[in-house]
């Protein structure tokens, strides 16, 4: 006689409710630091013309729950490509040419 080892339980997580008055924000920046406690994730929008970028949420996690979330969006990206293709990131792939491209080097040096 054999028996089915039991399948552990898939996770069940709370209803969520949705307030009426909820604003929805857009950012296409965030600034992310942090303490030993906990990461702060600042999300902001720039727009064209305008040298600074207006903070529109700032979202405060745990260490393990930023780790969860950086778990889950990583699935959610993969699901994402899997449908509707690669999402290119415009660009070289080199982080130094994004950060320093616009520093050229002297005509003269010396």
């Amino acid at each position: 006689m054999t028996t089915n080892p039991e399948q552990p339980a898939a996770p069940s997580f709370p209803p969520l409710d949705m307030p009426e008055d909820l604003v929805p924000a857009y950012a296409n920046l965030v600034r992310i630091s942090h303490s030993p406690a906990e990461l702060v994730f600042d999300f902001a929008q720039m727009l064209p013309g305008n040298p600074r970028a207006r903070i529109q949420s700032r979202l405060l996690m745990s260490p393990i729950g930023a780790k969860l979330f950086y778990r889950a969006l990583g699935e959610n990206l993969a699901r994402y490509e899997a449908a509707f293709g690669e999402i290119k990131i415009p660009g070289d792939s080199s982080l130094a040419n994004d950060l320093f491209r616009s520093l050229h080097r002297p005509d003269n040096p010396g």
